[in-house]
C-alpha cells in the first residue's frame, strides 16, 4: 500500500475535530472522521505550545510522523481522516510506549468506523 496522504488545510483539521470521534492516550490524542475518498487514508499532525518549545514540538511531530508512516499503511483504516495531537508526554515517552498508545487508539478507531 502507498504512503498515506496528509491533511494540510485548517478546514480539513476542523472537519475531523467536528466529527467528535477521538481517543485519548497518555502519549497521543487521535481524532478520526470518514474521508471523502473511501480508498485513501489521510493524516495530520499537530502540537500546541502546551507540548513545549519549538524543539519539543518538532520532536513530537517527528516521532508521531515516524509512527504514522510505519503503522497506517497496514491499519486497515481506508476511508479515514486522522489527526494526531501531540501531548506533553509525546516527547518523553519511550518509542515502544508511544507505539502502543497509537496502536490502541487505531484499534479503537477501526472498531468504530
Amino acid at each position: 500500500m502507498t504512503a498515506p496522504a496528509r491533511l494540510l488545510r485548517r478546514a480539513e483539521f476542523l472537519a475531523v475535530a467536528a466529527s467528535g470521534r477521538k481517543w485519548v492516550m497518555p502519549g497521543v490524542i487521535l481524532q478520526w472522521a470518514p474521508a471523502p475518498d473511501p480508498s485513501q487514508i489521510r493524516y495530520g499532525l499537530t502540537a500546541s505550545r502546551k507540548v513545549g518549545g519549538a524543539v519539543q514540538r518538532n520532536r513530537a511531530r517527528r516521532r508521531l510522523r515516524a509512527l504514522t508512516l510505519a503503522l497506517l499503511p497496514n491499519s486497515g483504516l481506508n476511508g479515514c481522516d486522522l489527526v494526531l495531537i501531540a501531548r506533553p508526554a509525546t516527547v518523553t515517552r519511550t518509542f515502544a510506549d508511544l507505539r502502543a498508545d497509537l496502536l490502541t487508539a487505531l484499534a479503537k478507531a477501526g472498531a468504530t468506523t
